[in-house]
């Protein structure tokens, strides 16, 4: 896929959540544990991996957000195409499979994608707001998912819900870290 200036000028971020069943330490969630080195390995040699959020350990497991259960997991590709390539294929489509043996269901969006700027890495609290914002608008410019994606490019938050889209009760702060 050739990319356009207007494509190169911005990557895209995307953040998922997920509340484990567990702690992380259980027999439950040893194969999630496991399978984590093989998959990061393989998303930073994937043709349009460009980042990743990770700690001292090479993972980000030790990020929490909303509770003390809920993992984060943010990252940066070239465009969509990428993304999408890396998600369905391989050990990371073997781990997504077996996502309820490991993590709750969740009413709520707990993906969000957003263009940012060649070179720039979102932190957690550009994470928080982009989701809180998809949860709240539901796909835009600012915040989108796969299904519902937007061409590379500036956007600015909505400042009032979507017809019909409910806004989050009582949204937390997404930027609680465990260190």
């Amino acid at each position: 896929m050739t990319s356009s200036p207007s494509e190169a000028a911005y990557e895209l971020a995307q953040v998922n959540i997920g509340r484990l069943k567990a702690p992380l330490d259980s027999e439950q969630l040893k194969p999630f544990a496991d399978g984590l080195a093989p998959v990061n390995a393989v998303a930073d040699a994937s043709d349009g991996f460009v980042w990743r959020l990770q700690d001292d350990t090479g993972d980000a497991t030790d990020f929490r957000v909303f509770d003390e259960w809920t993992l984060v997991n943010m990252s940066v590709w070239r465009d969509t195409d990428a993304l999408t390539a890396f998600m369905y294929q391989g050990r990371h489509r073997e781990l997504l499979a077996r996502r309820r043996e490991f993590f709750e269901r969740l009413e709520e969006a707990v993906t969000a994608l957003w263009w940012v700027p060649a070179g720039h890495r979102p932190t957690v609290e550009e994470a928080e707001a982009r989701l809180l914002h998809l949860r709240a608008h539901g796909p835009t410019e600012y915040a989108f998912t796969l299904r519902t994606s937007f061409p590379p490019g500036p956007a600015s938050p909505l400042t009032a819900p979507a017809p019909g889209v409910a806004p989050d009760p009582a949204p937390e702060s997404l930027s609680r870290s465990a260190s």
